[in-house]
């Protein structure tokens, strides 16, 4: 809505990172559409500052996030244009449910570790796999060692999450057999029973290995 104020800020992220790489990442992405018009912004403050004798950066990557719903029907498309994927857990969970995550009153009502979201989030890895682009996910989920095994189990092997969580999180993963969690998640992903929710069996799949979550 404000490409002046956009090319302003891209100019200023592609004159810093001369010689070396740069990675922008979009977010909050709706349609390819969007992200192409971004994208040619960028290609076109690289002509600006190359017409302009700068010194440009060694190599750039742009990529989206995955936070708004509508882009996982469009995932193919997307990763024909972008260099990478990061999904933002936090806000793709809350439209899917069409919850305030933070209002109390409705926050508790839907699970991370659902069929739903999990499937969700299996999709764009494997279509990232597809696409041999790389597939990144930041949210609250990878900061919780229970999360991070599930995010590990359907294909995930880049997590952002907060300086706290490191310790716990890496501890659970250096200790996990991630193929032995992908064959006991992916079916309960696949056709989850009306019993026990995924957390709770998930939670007792960790216990059975040793796992300190």
């Amino acid at each position: 809505d404000r490409p002046a104020l956009l090319r302003t800020q891209l100019r200023a992220l592609l004159r810093a990172a001369g010689s070396r790489a740069l990675r922008i990442m979009f977010p909050m992405v709706s349609t390819v559409a969007e992200f192409e018009q971004a994208r040619e912004l960028v290609e076109r403050e690289l002509t600006h500052l190359r017409r302009h004798g700068h010194k440009l950066p060694d190599e750039v990557q742009v990529g989206s996030m995955v936070e708004v719903p509508s882009l996982l029907y469009q995932l193919d498309e997307l990763l024909e244009c972008a260099d990478f994927l990061s999904v933002g857990s936090n806000d793709l969970v809350q439209f899917l449910y069409a919850v305030d995550r933070g209002n109390p009153r409705v926050a508790t009502r839907f699970d991370a570790l659902s069929a739903p979201v999990l499937r969700a989030l299996k999709e764009i890895a494997d279509k990232g796999r597809a696409h041999n682009k790389p597939v990144t996910l930041c949210g609250e989920l990878a900061s919780q060692p229970i999360g991070a095994i599930a995010l590990v189990a359907i294909g995930y092997r880049g997590l952002s999450l907060t300086a706290s969580a490191m310790g716990p999180v890496k501890a659970v993963l250096l200790d996990l057999d991630s193929r032995k969690a992908a064959e006991f998640l992916c079916p309960l992903i696949e056709k989850p029973s009306k019993g026990k929710p995924i957390r709770a069996q998930l939670e007792e799949f960790a216990a059975s290995q040793g796992l300190q979550i």
